[in-house]
């Protein structure tokens, strides 16, 4: 399993719509809401060998209210 952690800028006022919504996808670990240039944080796992851009995508980026998204991809845990 690999550990991403995805930023996600929602367009204003649509940050619980969002939230809900990526909640009924049921395929994160963690999500929280920020402050800052982001609004939500969302930690997800992926099966090895799993593409990446194709998991964010066809599972998180047709939700209504997400602007734009930052990935960020861990590789080891200390």
């Amino acid at each position: 399993m690999r550990t991403l952690f995805v930023q996600i800028r929602c367009k204003p006022g649509t940050t619980y719509q969002v939230a809900d919504a990526i909640g009924l996808r049921e395929k994160f670990a963690e999500l929280h809401s920020t402050s800052g240039d982001w609004d939500l944080l969302m930690k997800i796992y992926i099966p090895d060998g799993e593409d990446v851009g194709h998991f964010i995508n066809d599972t998180f980026l047709g939700i209504d209210g997400i602007e734009r998204t930052h990935t960020i991809m861990t590789f080891k845990a200390f």
